[in-house]
């Protein structure tokens, strides 16, 4: 079966909804994207507005050039579609092969897994500030320190150019 971790960095946060992109679904349900979209338009009226998205070209230039998501030439000439938890839950019904109901079963374990860490982040934040509102601001630096490990990491960035002989001594 497909590893949790691979179905979760598919998950893409798109116009504040958790969605999926047609490309990845498409490769996680072993078929092509051409076929996906076949099967989603033979039944169009499963799939209302808040079950699939279509990007818009900014939206799709932006997956493309910020996060390497989409290559060009090794997708659709056509704009993708993006599928939240619902639309994703209701491919299964048009995909009606063994390893797409298994590989959705795993999808939709890793939107539940997703939306319980979210909803136990803002836990922790709640309960944080209720602490922090008992204390004076000699904690300060405590809560901050424990804000900023509550934080997904940053990318690093890489250096460009030459660096000289004496920097970062």
């Amino acid at each position: 079966m497909i590893p949790a971790e691979i179905i979760e960095k598919k998950i893409l946060l798109i116009r504040g909804e958790k969605v999926m992109l047609d490309s990845d679904l498409a490769e996680l349900y072993g078929v092509e994207v051409k076929h996906l979209k076949r099967q989603v338009r033979r039944n169009i009226d499963r799939f209302p507005e808040d079950f699939m998205i279509q990007l818009s070209k900014e939206e799709y230039e932006a997956l493309r050039y910020h996060f390497g998501t989409l290559k060009r030439g090794e997708h659709s000439k056509y704009l993708p579609y993006a599928f939240t938890e619902q639309g994703v839950a209701m491919l299964s019904s048009v995909l009606s092969s063994e390893q797409a109901v298994k590989v959705n079963i795993e999808i939709m374990r890793a939107f539940v897994r997703l939306r319980q860490m979210l909803s136990s982040n803002a836990d922790l934040a709640r309960k944080l500030d209720n602490i922090e509102n008992k204390y004076d601001t000699q904690f300060k630096l405590v809560f901050d320190a424990i804000r900023q490990l509550m934080q997904p990491p940053q990318p690093k960035r890489r250096h460009i150019g030459f660096k000289r002989e004496n920097e970062g001594k």
